[in-house]
């Protein structure tokens, strides 16, 4: 991803920034033809208004530092709640942050992992489903700065 693209994606993080249109970004055909390009990525996803687009969760991710875990989860789910209390001491020794997600409120995440929550992310890398080697997640989290994604 180059700077341009990051630029982008990390313009949703702004405050009240969840739906961005063309002209925030500068309303010219080669930024209309980039943003396409990240809808075709998935990591946008167009608005229901005319030049409009929101970040897509997969978009999210491709901000995400190689430490930064996510775990997409839902409520009453005990293998989530589980895995979330096993990583939460090794993510804290590490100084890693957890950004938790519930499927339940996104209707392509629900689609996506409705039978294998919870699921971890460290950065953009998939690195658990179900059940968490805690093993493997340290060595991974440790292994996270080197390994190019």
């Amino acid at each position: 991803m180059d700077a341009m693209d990051r630029n982008i994606l990390a313009a949703f993080d702004l405050p009240g920034s969840c739906l961005r249109t063309l002209a925030d970004f500068g309303d010219n055909s080669g930024m209309k033809d980039r943003l396409l390009q990240l809808v075709e990525r998935g990591w946008l996803r167009r608005g229901e208004t005319p030049n409009t687009f929101a970040r897509t969760e997969d978009g999210r991710l491709q901000l995400a530092a190689p430490r930064d875990a996510t775990i997409y989860s839902r409520p009453g789910c005990h293998l989530c709640a589980e895995a979330k209390a096993q990583v939460a001491p090794i993510l804290e020794a590490f100084g890693a942050r957890l950004t938790e997600i519930n499927i339940d409120n996104d209707p392509e995440l629900r689609a996506r992992y409705d039978h294998d929550v919870p699921v971890i992310f460290l950065g953009a890398r998939k690195v658990a489903k179900h059940r968490v080697d805690l093993a493997r997640f340290r060595r991974q989290l440790r292994d996270a700065d080197s390994i190019s994604e």
